[in-house]
């Protein structure tokens, strides 16, 4: 199925779905997840891989600002 093509039946933006495909998505609406699967005939465990972070980011590594946004140390 072409990206036009999913786009159409799913209703979410092209650009959107370019970078699903691309691998450079940022974040992930469950929206999005549920209207691909559902287009697709998919379970969510089909369509997306969860590959473990590098470098941890949460517990003693978390770092949180006033305003509560992770702050990037330098060097990470």
């Amino acid at each position: 199925m072409s990206q036009r093509k999913l786009s159409e039946l799913t209703g979410i933006r092209p650009n959107t779905i370019n970078e699903w495909y691309n691998e450079i998505v940022v974040s992930l609406r469950v929206e999005h997840i549920d209207r691909i699967c559902e287009v697709l005939g998919c379970s969510v465990d089909e369509l997306i891989e969860v590959i473990p972070n590098k470098n941890p980011k949460t517990g003693k590594y978390l770092i949180t600002e006033e305003h509560g946004n992770r702050k990037v140390e330098k060097g990470q």
